[in-house]
């Protein structure tokens, strides 16, 4: 028989699962590249909340592990190495909305300055 404790952790965990198996999905298009529009901070900060209180629960598991517990961690260690195969994904797309935001700050400082020696020669 499963403890009371380990079994609201194998439920407390396997919600952690979809909510994380959600977040995943929203990061990868059809050709596995996460889309820059998804990637926003607070996408983020909210996998990077649901990762940290995962961990909580799984460091407080007891060390004999119901069948019901064992397979919410199997199903939790799943997506989390599927998040680590999108990791370097994730990091070369932020990497490159970076690039294309300071060409495009660039590319405005640049009208800005034009517009105002416009002014100053008419």
């Amino acid at each position: 028989m499963t403890s009371p404790d380990a079994q609201l952790l194998a439920q407390e965990l396997s919600a952690a699962t979809l909510r994380l198996r959600s977040r995943l999905d929203s990061l990868s298009t059809c050709s596995g590249v996460p889309d820059p529009r998804t990637l926003s901070p607070q996408h983020i900060a909210s996998l990077l909340a649901e990762l940290r209180q995962a961990g909580e629960w799984i460091r407080s598991a007891p060390s004999h592990r119901p069948p019901q517990l064992q397979h919410a961690l199997d199903q939790y260690r799943t997506l989390v190495e599927r998040l680590r195969e999108l990791m370097p994904r994730i990091h070369t797309t932020l990497l490159a909305e970076r690039d294309r935001m300071e060409q495009e700050r660039a590319r405005v400082s640049s009208a800005a300055a034009w517009a105002r020696r416009s002014r100053e020669t008419l």
